[in-house]
């Protein structure tokens, strides 16, 4: 039971960032609303994290599967993306080079400031 209502805590951030994308006339995937509702929830401590782990920690580690669905839809589309293969493997290159620049200057700034913290 337990986990069911975990799941249910789940869902309902999705479907009302489902609903927030269907009437905010903003270019926002419903994901990124529902990452930033979660995000909230769990800091002002709505949700504690306890209430949502299990089932988090479950979806989380197999979310290689999530990735079946579109990898099949590029592999039935071949024939048509030949024509863009360069644009795309520019684009593939210059984003993974750029998030892990942001990324690794994001994660040493949080370093530094935990380190000065703790002194």
């Amino acid at each position: 039971m337990k986990y069911i209502k975990q799941l249910c805590m789940i869902a309902a951030v999705c479907l009302v960032a489902e609903a927030m994308e269907y009437f905010i006339p903003l270019p926002v995937a419903a994901s990124i609303y529902g990452l930033l509702i979660m995000l909230v929830l769990l800091l002002t401590k709505v949700i504690k994290l306890e209430m949502v782990e299990d089932v988090a920690d479950f979806l989380s580690g197999n979310m290689a599967i999530m990735f079946i669905p579109p990898t099949v839809g590029i592999m039935a589309c071949v024939e048509e993306m030949k024509a863009m293969l360069v644009p795309l493997f520019v684009i593939s290159i210059v984003s993974t080079i750029l998030i892990m620049a942001v990324t690794g200057k994001v994660s040493q700034f949080i370093i530094r400031k935990t380190k000065r913290e703790e002194k």
